[in-house]
């Protein structure tokens, strides 16, 4: 018999960049080992925006590229190891068994670009967001997941 875990979704609606870098300060204090962070979106919708802002409130201070060509992205944060994935590469899903995502999240925390590419069934406990552009700088984030996340998502405003 499974168990399905309580779920949270929220909608953020995210004036700028620095709603975004807020937000990814909140995703950085709720993330633990073997979460993994699926950011949905268009071409420039902001999923490496809010990815960066998620390593730079883990203290990353290095260059964080976008992983479209390395495929991913490795980072020793002072609270845990995170593996930035980002997928709009992978053209089959056997392709994912070499990127060791399994060994990531065993180890760390995963934030992955394009996980749509994944199939159905992502491993690990799953935070689902989907940033949508509604202008030049803004965006609404639609946000689904354990509802362990409810505290770290919600409360004041970032717009």
């Amino acid at each position: 018999m499974s168990i399905v875990s309580p779920q949270f979704e929220a909608t953020l609606d995210l004036a700028d960049q620095e709603a975004t870098a807020a937000l990814g300060a909140r995703i950085a204090k709720g993330l633990r080992r073997g979460d993994l962070v699926a950011l949905h979106g268009e071409l420039g919708a902001g999923k490496t925006t809010l990815a960066r802002a998620v390593l730079r409130a883990l203290s990353v201070t290095e260059t964080v590229p976008s992983p479209t060509f390395t495929l991913v992205q490795s980072y020793d944060t002072p609270r845990l190891p995170v593996c930035h994935y980002d997928l709009y590469r992978i053209e089959n899903t056997v392709e994912l068994e070499e990127l060791a995502l399994d060994d990531a999240l065993s180890e760390g925390a995963v934030l992955m670009e394009w996980p749509e590419r994944a199939g159905e069934d992502l491993p690990g406990a799953v935070l689902r967001i989907h940033l949508l552009t509604t202008g030049s700088q803004s965006r609404r984030a639609d946000i689904a997941g354990p509802a362990r996340w409810k505290p770290f998502l919600t409360g004041s405003s970032f717009v």
